[in-house]
C-alpha cells in the first residue's frame, strides 16, 4: 500500500506544457510569413539580379553594399538625393498631415464620451458614425473621392465655380499639395474614429476614484483632463502614436488607388515609400535587391520613430524614482 500511494504521488501532471500548444500556432504563422521575409529581405539587399540572353532570371548575385548606395546616393552621388528618398519624405509628410489632426480630434471626441460630468446623450450611435469611415473600403473612398474632386466637372469644382469662389475649375490632380492634402484628409477621415476607440478605452480603464476625488477637490474638467488623464493616458497614447507610425509609413492603398491611372501624381507627389519598393520589385528591370535595400531603409527609419516616440512618452517620474531607489540601496550597502 504504502509503494503505490508513494507511485500516485510522484505521478504530477505539468499543465504548463500545455500552453506551448495553444501559443504554438503563432508563432509557426510569425517564422513562415514574417520572420524568413525580413531575413530573406535583408539577404537579397546585397543581391543583385542576374538574367541570362533570353532575358530569363538567373541571380541573385551577391554585391555588397551596392544598392544602399544605390538608395542613398543615387546616380549623382549626393547623400539622400534619390527617388527613394523623395519618395520616404513623400509618405512622411502625408502621414504627418494626417496623424496630428487625428489625434488631436479623437483626444478631444474620447475626453467628451468619457466625461461624467457633460454625459452625452446617443453615445453609441455617434461612436458608429465616427467609426463608420474605417469601415469602408479603400478602394470605395478612393472612388468616391475622386469622382468629387475630378476636373473640371467634379461636384466641388462646380460647387466653388457657382459660389464665385473660384473664377474657374482648379486641377486638384495636377497640384503636388492638392494631392497630398487629399490624402493626407482621407486617411485622417479612416482612422481617426478608431483612434477615439482606443483612447475611450483607456480613459475608461482608469480607476474613477482618481477623478471623484480630484473633483472633490475642486478641479475643473480641463485641470482633470491634463492633470490625471492625459498623464495616465501615456501608455495609450504610445501605443496609438506608435502603431500609426508604423502603419502610416507603409501608406499605400489610398495613394495608389487615387492615381493608379498615373494621373494625379504631379511630379510623383505622392508616391509613397512602399509604392516605389513596389515599382522597384515587379515592374521594368525587376530590381528587387535594391527594392530591398529601400525595405530596409524604410525599417531603419521606423524603428528609429518608434524609439524616439518611446523616449518621448516615457514616465519620467518613475524614472526618477527607480534612480533614487538604487541609490538609497546603494548608500545603504557602503554603510554597511
Amino acid at each position: 500500500m504504502a509503494g503505490t500511494d508513494k507511485k500516485k504521488k510522484g505521478r504530477t501532471v505539468e499543465y504548463g506544457r500545455y500552453g506551448y500548444f495553444f501559443i504554438a500556432p503563432f508563432f509557426i504563422v510569425y517564422a513562415i510569413f514574417q520572420l524568413y521575409p525580413l531575413i530573406n529581405t535583408i539577404r537579397l539587399s546585397f543581391c543583385r539580379n542576374l538574367f541570362d540572353a533570353f532575358g530569363k532570371e538567373i541571380g541573385p548575385d551577391f554585391n555588397g553594399l551596392d544598392n544602399y548606395k544605390d538608395v542613398l546616393f543615387g546616380t549623382s552621388g549626393k547623400f539622400l538625393d534619390t527617388p527613394t528618398i523623395d519618395a520616404l519624405s513623400n509618405t512622411f509628410i502625408m502621414w504627418f498631415l494626417n496623424f496630428l489632426p487625428q489625434l488631436l480630434l479623437a483626444t478631444l471626441l474620447a475626453a467628451w464620451f468619457t466625461d461624467t460630468k457633460i454625459k452625452l446623450k446617443r453615445q453609441g450611435a455617434y461612436k458608429i458614425m465616427v467609426f463608420m469611415p474605417n469601415i469602408i473600403t479603400a478602394a470605395t473612398i478612393a472612388v468616391l473621392f475622386y469622382s468629387l474632386f475630378n476636373f473640371p466637372q467634379g461636384p466641388i469644382n462646380q460647387a466653388f465655380v457657382n459660389a464665385g469662389i473660384w473664377d474657374e475649375p482648379f486641377n486638384f490632380w495636377l497640384s503636388k499639395w492638392a494631392v497630398r492634402l487629399l490624402v493626407a484628409f482621407i486617411n485622417f477621415w479612416m482612422w481617426y474614429g478608431n483612434t477615439m476607440i482606443v483612447l475611450v478605452a483607456g480613459i475608461l480603464g482608469i480607476n474613477p476614484s482618481l477623478f471623484e476625488a480630484a473633483r472633490v477637490d475642486g478641479a475643473t474638467s480641463t485641470q482633470i483632463f491634463f492633470r490625471v488623464t492625459l498623464p495616465l493616458l501615456r501608455p495609450i497614447m504610445l501605443f496609438s502614436l506608435v502603431t500609426s507610425a508604423i502603419g502610416g509609413l507603409q501608406m499605400y492603398d489610398i495613394p495608389k488607388l487615387l492615381t493608379q491611372s498615373g494621373y494625379g501624381d504631379p511630379d510623383f507627389a505622392s508616391r509613397t515609400i512602399t509604392m516605389y519598393i513596389k515599382d522597384l520589385a515587379l515592374t521594368g528591370a525587376r530590381q528587387v535587391g535594391k527594392a530591398s535595400a529601400a525595405s530596409m531603409v524604410l525599417f531603419a527609419v521606423t524603428l528609429v520613430i518608434s524609439l524616439v516616440l518611446f523616449y518621448i512618452m516615457r514616465d519620467k517620474e518613475a524614472i526618477k524614482e527607480k534612480k533614487a531607489i538604487k541609490l538609497a540601496q546603494k548608500k545603504g550597502g557602503n554603510a554597511a
